[in-house]
């Protein structure tokens, strides 16, 4: 059977992207047609239309496009999680040199939110808002850049946020379009080697192993979702192997994620001494894992953004979206 399967172009496509290339998919008697998105509304409504039959998708947007809230009336279901971690919130050059009269060394990112804060708020005075990118609104970028601003005492509605594509960040920055941009890796990685921007907090700061990114299938799917699910949870767990590290940032820079030349990727999964690297970026069986206490903190932050109500029904809804249960069923420890 063949499939046709979205992504967007970031270092957590690896388990879609390698269950195609690195035969999976095959095994499990499929073949996927990889379209590259050059945004998440695009994808978002591709899914919803059936032009694609599943997705690499933003955690929080696969439930306010079930709930409705986002793009067409749709009928997916996520029976697989695929990423925890990777973002972070790089701030522009101009920025950043503003803020370091407000900066009180040894602090780390909480003194950075404060100098944020303080320099944030008085450009709000003075009519002219500090804007940030976000990827999407229904997005943990956009919950991160509120965690952060709260993180230093502002009211995040202090701040203007606008929509840029994750691989436009980067160019944003460098032309000046925003003050900063929450990207997902491998963007934020290679705004720094670009010498565009500086990273001012890691979304693993602001929200340890955050569910990021979930695998999201039509409800139309039917027979082929269990192979399916077998073939992308397969390849999650080979890219979580460190014996594979090396092969798997090859294959994504060569895949034009990035430049493999210049370490963005790899930076995306080094560790340092104290265990995480700039985005702590996780696949695996731990990101896998049927975990309620995410699904509960999705919800916690879209309430708390006024993007859903604080009901039994919304809760109903987004318990029947997510759908371990079709994990489970796929069985990963018998053969294909």
């Amino acid at each position: 059977m063949r499939l046709q399967i979205g992504y967007v172009p970031l270092c957590d496509a690896a388990p879609v992207l390698m269950a195609r290339e690195l035969g999976f998919a095959r095994e499990e008697g499929l073949d996927l047609d990889l379209s590259a998105e050059p945004s998440w509304a695009t994808l978002r409504d591709r899914l919803a239309l059936g032009h694609l039959d599943g997705a690499h998708m933003l955690a929080p947007l696969a439930l306010a496009s079930a709930l409705g809230l986002s793009g067409p009336p749709s009928d997916l279901i996520v029976p697989l999680p695929l990423s925890l971690n990777g973002n972070a919130l790089t701030l522009s050059n101009a920025l950043w040199a503003a803020m370091a009269e407000e900066a009180t060394p040894g602090e780390g990112w909480r003194g950075t939110a404060r100098a944020f804060a303080r320099l944030a708020a008085e450009r709000r005075r003075e009519g002219r808002p500090v804007t940030i990118g976000i990827v999407h609104p229904f997005s943990c970028h956009a919950y991160q850049v509120r965690l952060f601003a709260r993180a230093g005492g502002l009211d995040p509605a202090a701040l203007r946020t606008v929509v840029v594509p994750p691989q436009h960040a980067v160019e944003a920055l460098s032309r000046g379009l925003v003050d900063g941009t929450c990207a997902g890796a491998p963007w934020n990685e290679v705004a720094e080697a670009a010498g565009v921007g500086r990273v001012a907090a890691l979304g693993f700061d602001l929200a340890p192993d955050a569910p990021e990114k979930v695998f999201a299938v039509s409800g139309r799917l039917d027979g082929a979702t269990r192979p399916l699910v077998r073939a992308v949870a397969r390849a999650g767990l080979w890219c979580a192997d460190p014996a594979n590290r090396g092969e798997l940032v090859h294959r994504l820079g060569r895949r034009g994620t990035t430049d493999p030349e210049a370490g963005p990727v790899a930076r995306a999964f080094d560790r340092d001494d104290g265990g995480h690297g700039l985005g702590y970026l996780r696949f695996g069986a731990k990101a896998q894992g049927h975990d309620p206490a995410r699904l509960g903190w999705l919800l916690g932050q879209m309430r708390d953004a006024g993007q859903i109500p604080d009901d039994a029904d919304t809760t109903a809804v987004a318990e029947a979206v997510f759908r371990p249960d079709r994990l489970l069923a796929a069985d990963l420890a018998s053969p294909p």
